[in-house]
């Protein structure tokens, strides 16, 4: 009954809810979940899925392809083209530094220079998956750390086809033997001449290129015509697993092949419904495939020589640690830039699985050599949040912040009187008029598209997490004014509202709350000037409605102000109380019979009905006297 797939499921499906939910309560990340929750149903510990592990990680690493076609979407072509100095740079230093230190420190440990050569390769290899979740997790994917870690990161995925190509010739001829006969049954590749190998890669690129222009781009037009959904997730489906398909098939990165695949369709109009739509898919896949590492971590092997384990993982991340910050100085990347990079890439990658698999398969490495890099590797893995939370937390907040402090950051050009926090439907409207009136703002958001987007559009604004003190700093908050936060998520808004309280006192805010439950948590902050985005929207229409009902439009306007008031009124008085206290329902019951006494009264008192304003019969009949003249 353990063995049944249905079991399997439900045991990762439970795991996964509840390690996530506890690490994101406790402010982690959720990849620490993840890795949590498949050492605890692992073979090794609760023992709830056996020993199916390593198959489990095989179909995992498609939440890998997953996530590089989607990243390939967000690269338009030429931007990819203008990063291939960043890319051959960063990347080629990372790997070649890495894989000389790596190189040495297991020569002197005595062994062999094949064996060293091979585990070499591994620990140049840094985890996708983590690293882009987690830079993405945090919003950081447009910042000079995330670009400089997707560049060493694609490197790294190529670099790795021409490592496993040259495995074979560090074994011996029986070994080279036996793998090309695996091979022919497994890639088209090593069954070829030499000469054929090229343009069978080349003719595969080509093929991908042309099928997204000329085959896929078409075939997505004709489903959307059909409006049924899934067939459009069928389809998104089907061209990540065609293209993985056509790359293992030639003996490629399928990984490689699905972000290829993601470039060339990032100019269609199809792009951001192929987000949206794998999207959760990617996530859920990536969540198994860091359950599947945290699964295979291997205890036996652990007890066996924890020493020898312990000093070469510490080693191991040292070392890569050093070449990541040597590479972000060289390419004059700031301190707390690098920092991330360093403490982000430090780890080895799911690649390493594949390489070291395949070296064994080969005779290279022995079992026992396997095993410990294989614990090695689930171990830097699991270790990179953990080292990542006390990088941004303990190290950064001492060193990366100085900079900042010495000088504006390079991207934000101007500072003004005005900060403006979220540029989406709310935002854009407030900024749109404050600069229809000669007033400027500088304005801060943290969807990159919608940056790119509005840039092109005319607007000034700048790419950032508006949590991070360094960067409200550049923006000029020390000398601004007000701050508006127009950000549409509620946790986000009370973090901002608490720093800039403690840490800026003299900024006046003005801040968007999407309900009453959020306008009463501001409240009580200490907020005064809060805006619920859906009160004058609902009153406009409301009024609407009445004014097509016969009454005056000027009266209803008067009396949406009474509204206004009265009920805001309201609001700061119920703010006190609990809404789970019994009192919360009889007192807000209460509140909502006076004020429409009070409106009612209002009515009834004449307060507008002999004004001679805006629609008075007066002023009708004046104008009809007019008119008719």
């Amino acid at each position: 009954m353990t063995g049944s797939i249905l079991f399997q499921a439900i045991i990762f499906l439970a795991g996964a809810i509840i390690c996530v939910s506890i690490a994101k309560r406790l402010g982690l990340s959720s990849v620490i979940g993840y890795l949590l929750a498949g050492v605890l149903i692992g073979p090794y510990v609760l023992g709830f899925i056996g020993e199916e592990g390593d198959d489990i990680l095989h179909f995992a690493e498609f939440g890998v392809v997953v996530m590089l076609f989607l990243i390939g979407l967000e690269i338009e072509p030429k931007n990819f083209w203008n990063m291939r100095k960043t890319i051959l740079g960063m990347g080629g230093l990372q790997v070649a530094g890495t894989m000389l230190l790596s190189y040495f420190l297991f020569l002197m440990l005595g062994f062999d220079w094949e064996v060293c050569l091979v585990i070499s390769m591994a620990v140049a290899l840094s985890s996708t998956a983590i690293a882009l979740q987690t830079i993405k997790e945090k919003g950081l994917m447009d910042t000079t750390f995330g670009t400089s870690s997707f560049s060493i990161l694609l490197f790294q995925d190529i670099i790795v086809i021409f490592m496993l190509g040259a495995l074979p010739l560090l074994s011996n001829l029986e070994s080279i033997a036996s793998a090309d006969s695996h091979a022919e049954t497994s890639n088209l590749l090593d069954s070829l001449p030499i000469g054929f190998q090229t343009l069978a890669i080349i003719l595969s690129v080509v093929i991908i290129i042309f099928a997204g222009r000329y085959l896929i781009v078409p075939m997505l037009r004709k489903v959307a015509k059909t409006g049924v959904r899934e067939l459009l997730i069928a389809s998104a489906f089907l061209i990540v697993f065609g293209i993985s398909f056509l790359m293992e098939y030639v003996g490629l990165s399928p990984a490689l092949g699905a972000f290829l695949g993601g470039v060339v369709l990032s100019n269609s109009e199809f792009k951001h419904e192929l987000e949206s739509t794998l999207e959760p898919f990617k996530n859920l896949l990536l969540g198994l495939f860091f359950m599947a590492v945290g699964a295979s971590i291997n205890f036996i092997v652990i007890a066996k020589s924890p020493l020898t384990i312990g000093g070469l993982l510490l080693a191991i991340i040292v070392l890569k640690a050093i070449v990541l910050f040597i590479t972000g100085h060289i390419f004059k990347l700031k301190l707390d830039q690098k920092l991330l990079l360093t403490f982000g890439l430090a780890q080895i990658g799911e690649f390493a699985f594949v390489l070291l698999s395949f070296a064994f398969n080969l005779n290279i490495l022995s079992q026992d050599q396997m095993d410990m890099m294989l614990v090695i590797t689930a171990l830097t893995m699991s270790l990179t949040p953990i080292i990542s939370m006390i990088n941004e937390r303990l190290i950064l907040p001492k060193m990366g912040t100085k900079e900042s402090v010495k000088r504006p950051m390079d991207h934000i050009a101007k500072s003004q009187k005005i900060i403006l926090l979220g540029f989406g439907h709310f935002g854009s409207t407030i900024g749109r008029f404050l600069r229809s009136h000669g007033v400027e703002a500088t304005i801060l958001d943290q969807d990159s598209n919608r940056v790119d987007f509005l840039r092109k559009m005319g607007f000034e604004v700048y790419y950032g997490d508006a949590t991070r003190i360094d960067l409200l700093e550049s923006a000029g908050i020390a000398e601004a004014k007000i701050l508006i936060c127009a950000i549409d998520n509620p946790s986000v808004t009370k973090e901002i509202t608490k720093l800039v309280k403690e840490k800026f006192p003299h900024v006046e805010l003005m801040i968007r709350a999407k309900n009453r439950d959020d306008a009463y948590d501001l409240i009580n902050l200490g907020m005064e000037n809060i805006y619920r985005e859906s009160l004058d929207t609902s009153l406009n229409l409301a009024k609407d409605v009445l004014s097509k009902m016969g009454f005056r439009k000027y009266t209803l306007t008067r009396q949406v102000q009474n509204f206004i008031k009265y009920d805001e009124n309201s609001l700061r008085r119920l703010a006190r109380e609990s809404k789970r206290d019994e009192n919360y329902i009889f007192k807000a019951r209460k509140e909502i019979e006076e004020q429409e006494k009070l409106l009612n009264e209002d009515f009834k008192r004449g307060v507008v009905d002999y004004d001679k304003h805006w629609d008075s019969e007066e002023i009708r009949k004046a104008l009809e006297k007019t008119n008719n003249k």
